[in-house]
């Protein structure tokens, strides 16, 4: 195939980051997937609960960035295998506050371990300097 103009697919940065991501997400996904049988958007939910504790899930989709209907299933299945507990806020009795079980804290724990292994093999290949700047534009770029 010839190329027909100047643009470089492979050099788009939106492009790049999806498929960097990508390629993330579905390496790490073995860890969760393997021993839990979650789903990505289910270790989403688990992981914003442990790291921030007790949260609406309108709050993990105002800080994860996932549609609440994705959240909302997540949430449903974590509840299911109870990973998690919902509780009616008394000010508002048409929202929850999600709240890891013991089993979810147990789950979060484990995969934290998991994923902090599984961060430091994927910037192997990377010198320190490299890891801060990546991180730091990443975080730019986020908006975080």
């Amino acid at each position: 195939m010839t190329k027909k103009d100047d643009f470089d697919l492979m050099l788009f940065l939106p492009y790049l980051l999806n498929q960097a991501a990508e390629e993330c997400s579905v390496s790490f996904q073995q860890h969760y997937k393997d021993k839990y049988n979650m789903l990505r958007t289910e270790w989403r939910v688990l992981f914003h609960l442990g790291y921030y504790g007790d949260m609406t899930a309108r709050e993990i989709c105002n800080r994860s960035k996932l549609h609440k209907t994705k959240v909302s299933r997540a949430v449903a299945s974590l509840q299911k295998r109870r990973f998690l507990t919902r509780e009616k806020l008394p000010h508002d009795r048409r929202s929850e506050v999600l709240k890891l079980s013991p089993a979810g804290v147990a789950a979060y724990r484990d995969l934290r371990e998991s994923a902090l292994s599984y961060d430091q093999d994927v910037t192997k290949d990377f010198s320190k300097p490299e890891v801060d700047a990546l991180r730091q534009a990443l975080l730019k770029l986020a908006r975080l």
